[in-house]
Order: C-alpha cells, then sequence, then structure tokens
C-alpha cells in the first residue's frame, strides 16, 4: 500500500508537469486557451489507460492493441514536450538540455502508472480463490490413500512452505499424519514408510 500510494503521487506530479506543457504548446500551435487543456488529456489520459489495458490483458488474445496505444502515445507525449521545452526554453539553456529534462514526465508517468497497476493487481485477491482453494481438497470421507486427488497433495505442499507442520496438515485435511508424512518422504523412504505401516497394520 505504501508503494502503490507513493507512485500515485509520483504520477500524479509527472502527469501536472506534463499536462501544463502540452497545455502551452497547444495554445502556441492555435488551439484556444479555453480548450488548450483537452489536448494534454488526450495524449497522457491515454498512456493511463493504455497501461491499465495492457496489465488487465496480460498474456491474452488483442494485447497487441493497448500496448500499441501505450507506445503511440508515450511517443508522442515525449516528442511534444521536448518541443515545448525547446520552444520555451531560455536562451542561456542548451536546447538538447531542456528537451531531455521536458521528456523525464511523461516517462515517469508512463512507469509510475504501470507499477501502481502493478501492485494493486498483485497484492489484490479473488474473494473466493481460498473458498476455491479449500473446496478442491476437501475430504471426501476416510483416511486419505494412494488414488487421492492431486488437489489435496498440492494444498498441503503450499502449507508446508508455510510452515505447518505434518499433524497440523493433517487435522486440516482430514487425513492421518503418517499419510501426510509419506507425501513428503524422498522416493527410496516412501516404500519402506507404507512397508512399516502395513507390518504395524498386520
Amino acid at each position: 500500500m505504501t508503494a502503490a500510494t507513493g507512485t500515485v503521487l509520483i504520477g500524479v506530479g509527472a502527469f501536472w508537469l506534463s499536462f501544463m506543457a502540452l497545455a502551452d504548446l497547444a495554445a502556441r500551435s492555435g488551439i484556444t486557451s479555453a480548450q488548450a487543456w483537452i489536448w494534454p488529456l488526450l495524449v497522457d489520459g491515454l498512456i493511463v489507460v493504455s497501461t491499465i489495458a495492457v496489465v488487465a490483458l496480460d498474456g491474452r488474445t488483442g494485447a497487441w492493441y493497448p500496448w500499441a496505444l501505450l507506445i503511440c502515445g508515450a511517443l508522442v507525449s515525449v516528442a511534444a514536450n521536448a518541443l515545448h521545452a525547446i520552444v520555451a526554453a531560455d536562451a542561456s539553456v542548451p536546447g538538447v538540455l531542456a528537451a531531455t529534462v521536458a521528456a523525464v514526465p511523461p516517462l515517469v508517468l508512463l512507469a509510475s502508472t504501470h507499477l501502481t497497476v502493478v501492485l494493486t493487481r498483485s497484492t489484490s485477491r479473488p474473494p473466493t480463490a481460498d473458498t476455491a482453494s479449500r473446496a478442491e481438497v476437501a475430504p471426501v470421507g476416510g483416511d486419505a490413500t494412494d488414488g487421492e486427488s492431486f488437489g489435496r497433495r498440492e494444498r498441503a505442499a503450499q502449507l508446508r512452505e508455510a510452515g505447518w507442520s505434518n499433524k497440523a496438515i493433517a487435522d486440516e485435511l482430514q487425513v492421518h499424519p503418517s499419510t501426510v508424512g509419506r507425501w513428503f518422504a524422498p522416493p527410496a523412504e516412501e516404500s519402506e514408510t507404507t512397508t512399516r505401516e502395513m507390518e504395524t497394520t498386520s
């Protein structure tokens, strides 16, 4: 949450600097001052919307389109900010330096927007994720056998990685602790464990 808040604040600052530069460039290009503010919204707004769409459609069909819009929006914003810096820069400041400084806000806007979306997406979980996970490994009655579902072993592995003991895992999945031990036993030891259990039973 702290990282996401920081990126949002940085993005707002970058958007404002780019907004002012692009609005002034639009006014210098003949657009009336009452309408000049719309142009930076079109350019930098496209960056924000396209970035969100790129993350949302990651790996899906049609993801190339928001990527194309994102690249075009970023190029237009960077170029327009650089041109404005050259036009409005003080004569004592080299044009290349002014253009470089002016190109920073749109690039920061692009990076901060993408980072914010990634952070928000990675920290959010579907409300039914845990429910679905528990339903997948819910016992159907009795102890576990060799023919049990892969989902139950998968859940046990996740709990083991989280630091749960075999006893706690067995209680959670409602299986015998020896079954959990057999799941995590090395291949060479698994057959021995099974043999010992059979001898004890007999």
